[in-house]
C-alpha cells in the first residue's frame, strides 16, 4: 500500500509576550473562555487536510499545555516540546522530531494567529503540491510611505507591489529542512519561514489570506480578536 504525503503543522507558541504586557503568557491568555493557543490549535484540529500537529511551548508550559490538549481533545497533536530563544529555535527544535518523507508538507503557523480558516489551509497547501512553497499575506489597505529616522517621509511606496505576510506558510519537507540547515550553518536568523526558502533559491507562491488572520500582539489584537471572534460565531464559522 502506497503511503500517501502527510502535512504536519508546526506551531511555535513559546513566544514571551513583551509586548503584550501582564503576568499570563499571550499563548495562553483567555479569549472568550478558551486560551488563545487552544483556539489556534482547534483550527488545525478540525481541518481535513492536517494529519499530524506539534507545538512547541516554553518548556516551564509544557505541563500546562498536556492538560489543555487532553481538556479539549486535541487527538493531531503529537507532540509538546519545549520552545527555543527565538521563533526560529522553536520551528528547528520541532522539525528535528519530524521523521518527515520527500513528499510530505510541512505548515508552520504562529501560536497566536487564531483565525486561520479551513479554506485558507487548503489553499495553501495546495499552493505547496504545486510550487514547493506558499503563503498566506493580504495587501496593505492604507498608503505605505517609507521614512529613515521617523522624522520625515522619504518616498511613497507603490502598495500594489506589497504584501503583509502571515501563516501558515507551506513547504515541502526536504526544502525547510534544507532552509533551516542553511541558516544553522550561517548564524542567519530571518523574519519569516519564506525568507529562509528564498535564501536557497525557492520563491514562494503568494496564497490570498485574509484581514481576519490577525497575529495577536498587542491588547488592541486581543480586543480586536474578540470582535472577529464574535463574528465568527454569528456567521457559524466556528
Amino acid at each position: 500500500m502506497v503511503r500517501r504525503p502527510k502535512v504536519y503543522a508546526l506551531i511555535p507558541a513559546a513566544g514571551s509576550g513583551i509586548r503584550l504586557g501582564g503576568s499570563v503568557k499571550k499563548q495562553f491568555l483567555v479569549l472568550q473562555n478558551k486560551p488563545i493557543v487552544v483556539h489556534t490549535l482547534q483550527r488545525f484540529e478540525w481541518s481535513p487536510d492536517v494529519d499530524e500537529v506539534l507545538v512547541a511551548v516554553p518548556e516551564q508550559h509544557i505541563v500546562e499545555m498536556e492538560k489543555l490538549i487532553v481538556e479539549y481533545r486535541l487527538h493531531k497533536v503529537s507532540k509538546i516540546i519545549a520552545g527555543g530563544k527565538h521563533r526560529q529555535d522553536s520551528v528547528a527544535h520541532l522539525l528535528a522530531r519530524v521523521n518527515a518523507k520527500e513528499s510530505d508538507i510541512f505548515l508552520v503557523h504562529d501560536g497566536v494567529r487564531p483565525f486561520v480558516s479551513t479554506k485558507m489551509i487548503r489553499d495553501v497547501i495546495e499552493a505547496c503540491r504545486e510550487y514547493d512553497a506558499a503563503v498566506l499575506a493580504v495587501q496593505p489597505k492604507d498608503t505605505v510611505r517609507r521614512s529613515i529616522g521617523g522624522g520625515f517621509f522619504e518616498q511613497t511606496l507603490d502598495r500594489t507591489a506589497l504584501w503583509l505576510v502571515q501563516t501558515p506558510q507551506a513547504f515541502r519537507a526536504p526544502l525547510l529542512k534544507k532552509a533551516y540547515e542553511t541558516a544553522t550553518k550561517e548564524h542567519f536568523y530571518g523574519t519569516d519561514d519564506a525568507g529562509l526558502v528564498e535564501r536557497v533559491g525557492v520563491k514562494a507562491r503568494i496564497v490570498q489570506g485574509s484581514y481576519d488572520n490577525i497575529k495577536i500582539t498587542t491588547q488592541d489584537d486581543v480586543d480586536f480578536a474578540m470582535l472577529i471572534l464574535e463574528r465568527w460565531k454569528r456567521e457559524s464559522i466556528i
